[in-house]
């Protein structure tokens, strides 16, 4: 299977990293289901809907989640969240070459409420330590549940993040803006203007993912390679997060109230926007230059 779109969270992990490598932790023997489906006669996961272990990468030490967005939709509850914290507590410990991050996942776990919220605040601290420990954090989003909610935060605070046009990267999903704010603010059937405005071209074009890879498990692993090949700053300094918002405030000034990606190409000055969905990464790449 070549197709990262299509393939399970265990066969990414399978694919991506050097063949044999990897070893899981807390494998199916060993974890448990949630304690909080159960209590509302709801079937669980063995895994709770996460991989996580450690392998290498080219060589490279590296510690790994991967999000199983065919359960539940990725979502994270309590011990979903568990188990990603304590693998982030051991890489700013033992001090691998890289976490990575395979992000499919839809955001909280309603289930369990509060307990899921918690756990995204604690995934989030978990990963600013593990950058500030020294040790670089890579995201990858090219699965079909995208990266929203609380794991839209989570992924946006990795140090590189590679996605798919296929991957999806954003706050609030289509269809929860579409339910607060009507049909008439985003229409979340509309699948041409979902991607538009929260895939991986429009994220890549706008700097908010640092590369862009086919929908191949062989591609989406060079891209990590060479990402990795390549990090030299681990986490940014306070001038550096200073001049990051500067930058997204104009972006709020120069986009405001625009609703499609056409919209904000066009501004940008491509004078030919709707062409951008079907351009190749490499094509994307040099417009990218040009507006820099």
């Amino acid at each position: 299977m070549h197709s990262y779109l299509e393939a399970s969270a265990r066969q990414r992990v399978a694919a991506l990293l050097d063949a044999d490598s990897f070893v899981e932790f807390l494998p199916p023997q060993q974890s448990e289901p949630s304690a909080h489906l159960a209590a509302l006669g709801i079937p669980g996961a063995f895994d709770d809907g996460v991989v996580i272990g450690a392998g290498r990468m080219d060589g490279r030490r590296v510690l790994v989640v991967a999000q199983e967005g065919r359960f539940m939709g990725g979502a994270v509850g309590e011990t979903h969240g568990a188990k990603i914290c304590g693998l982030l507590a051991r890489a700013a410990r033992d001090q691998p070459d890289a976490v990575l991050l395979l992000t499919d996942s839809g955001g909280v776990r309603l289930h369990e409420a509060n307990a899921g919220l918690i756990a995204i605040s604690e995934i989030m601290r978990a990963m600013l330590a593990t950058r500030a420990a020294g040790v670089p954090v890579i995201g990858v989003v090219g699965g079909s549940c995208g990266a929203f909610g609380g794991m839209g935060i989570v992924t946006s605070l990795c140090s590189a993040l590679i996605m798919t046009e296929d991957g999806r990267l954003a706050l609030s999903g289509p269809e929860v803006i579409e339910t607060v704010k009507g049909v008439e603010e985003f229409d979340s059937r509309d699948r041409a203007l979902v991607w538009r405005v929260t895939g991986g071209k429009h994220r890549f074009l706008m700097r908010d993912c640092s590369a862009l890879a086919d929908d191949d498990v062989h591609d989406l692993r060079r891209c990590v390679i060479e990402t990795l090949a390549a990090w030299r700053d681990p986490a940014p300094g306070l001038a550096q997060l200073e001049v990051r918002q500067q930058q997204l405030q104009e972006r709020l000034r120069c986009f405001s109230g625009m609703n499609d990606g056409t919209q904000v190409w066009r501004a940008m000055g491509l004078k030919q926007p709707e062409r951008v969905a079907l351009m190749e990464p490499e094509d994307l790449g040099a417009l990218r230059e040009e507006f820099a």
